[in-house]
């Protein structure tokens, strides 16, 4: 497999950056991964660097955006928080990947059973992570079945699988809303922004691009 370089980043379109991570998670699932020479790539990419696209993603253990989408040193930016929310700190590292490192797509990439989601499913309260919750709370409220109190719970894993999509949805929409830089570069075309969903069980990438 190659490695990014100026030129290749530069042919690379929003949809073909697409295209690499889903052909990539389809290697993955196919246990197909593509052959790299992880030592070549650090070499090659000590003097500079040229993903192709950005992925927010939990910090799971089980969903390290490189492996799922069988990609390469230098070819990813890989942004983790429990829960795949967005905070300033975020919005400016992605600002930065897409305004001055030239990455063409972000994707805001949940997963199913997302043990961040279940804590605020619960209301959990922890130290710092109360406020991190706190930035889920609205996806769990915007899940209106079920109704019943004692199946809006982590117990309910098609509720907390729910409540983990919606999350997706209103992140996407918090990186519009809370980054003039990111919208303009979408509304002309420079990028896109996806949600996704991956599955542990199976190792596969749903994408949302309506």
């Amino acid at each position: 497999m190659i490695t990014q370089t100026k030129e290749t980043q530069a042919g690379m379109t929003p949809s073909s950056a697409l295209n690499m991570l889903k052909e990539g998670n389809q290697r993955f699932v196919d246990n197909k991964q593509g052959s790299r020479a992880l030592l070549e790539q650090v070499a090659q990419t000590s003097t500079g660097q040229y993903p192709f696209a950005t992925v927010l993603s939990c910090i799971d253990s089980r969903v390290p955006a490189e492996m799922v989408f069988d990609q390469g040193i230098g070819d990813i930016f890989s942004a983790r928080v429990a829960g795949n929310i967005v905070n300033g700190d975020l919005l400016g590292s992605m600002e930065f990947a897409c305004k001055l490192a030239g990455t063409k797509l972000i994707v805001v990439l949940g997963h199913t059973a997302c043990g961040a989601v279940k804590g605020a499913c619960d209301h959990a309260e922890l130290g710092n992570l109360t406020g991190l919750l706190n930035k889920i709370q609205p996806a769990v409220n915007a899940v209106s079945s079920p109704e019943d109190p004692a199946e809006r719970t982590s117990k309910n894993l098609d509720f907390v699988n729910t409540v983990a999509e919606k999350n997706v949805e209103l992140t996407m929409a918090d990186i519009r809303n809370q980054s003039p830089v990111l919208k303009e570069m979408e509304d002309n075309g420079e990028i896109a922004i996806i949600g996704a969903m991956y599955d542990i069980a199976s190792g596969g990438v749903t994408f949302y691009e309506s």
